[in-house]
């Protein structure tokens, strides 16, 4: 038996830095292209009814702290651009640090008293934004490529 999983060793070893190399990027990816669709779409709905957006703000939301129209603006604002960084991995931990702000005070300010945005769904998101600010964008994203460009311009 001991020489059987000693055999298997070298296997496992190449399975998993298979894994590692062509399945993880793409894992990655995956990533940021279901967070550039959650949060994108939701920019493009707000920008789409921008009134209705503003009345959202003003009576539903109350966002503490800031100007209703001034919260609206900065939500879009976020959703849009952030998002795109992120899909594209350029700035991606940079990127998700507004997006996963966005997130909680969704909630823990709206969800702590509207029971329709205190759901499990944001909390995926918060830890999908959490793997890429701690794992980063992985290996097909621009800040991977521009890295490597550095990088290689540095060696010579």
């Amino acid at each position: 038996m001991y020489a059987l999983l000693i055999r298997l060793v070298p296997v496992a070893r190449c399975v998993l830095n298979g894994l590692e190399a062509w399945v993880a990027p793409l894992a990655d990816l995956a990533v940021r292209a279901v967070l550039f669709r959650v949060f994108f779409y939701a920019g493009m709905v707000k920008v789409a009814d921008w009134n209705g957006t503003l009345q959202l703000f003003h009576f539903e939301y109350a966002v503490p702290l800031l100007p209703y129209a001034v919260a609206a603006a900065m939500a879009a604002a976020d959703e849009l651009i952030c998002s795109t960084l992120l899909l594209f991995g350029l700035g991606s931990r940079l990127a998700a640090l507004p997006l996963l702000a966005q997130a909680l005070v969704i909630q823990f300010s709206l969800g702590a008293t509207n029971a329709a945005y205190n759901s499990l769904e944001h909390f995926l998101w918060m830890a999908l934004l959490l793997v890429v600010i701690a794992r980063g964008p992985g290996r097909l994203s621009l800040d991977h490529w521009l890295r490597r460009r550095l990088l290689d311009s540095e060696a010579l």
